[in-house]
């Protein structure tokens, strides 16, 4: 699982989870937490779908920039 190296990273363990995941039961009830974890996972889609068409941008304009410099050291001045 990806995500548990992850949360060790910021120092959460399998205790801490559980609270987490407790409190959260506590506050929003058992009906609502299935539609806070679809949204979550369909922000995290959209969010990754950004980032991966911001670099086939960057990837774009960069190859364009080369494709603009003059290939031999003669170019105009």
């Amino acid at each position: 699982m990806q995500s548990i190296p992850l949360l060790a990273a910021f120092g959460i363990g399998g205790t801490e989870l559980l609270i987490i995941l407790g409190l959260a039961l506590l506050f929003f009830g058992g009906s609502k937490l299935p539609s806070l974890a679809k949204g979550l996972g369909q922000s995290v889609k959209e969010f990754k779908k950004a980032a991966k068409e911001g670099d086939d941008d960057e990837e774009k304009t960069t190859e364009a920039k080369k494709s603009d410099t003059p290939k031999s050291g003669h170019g105009p001045n």
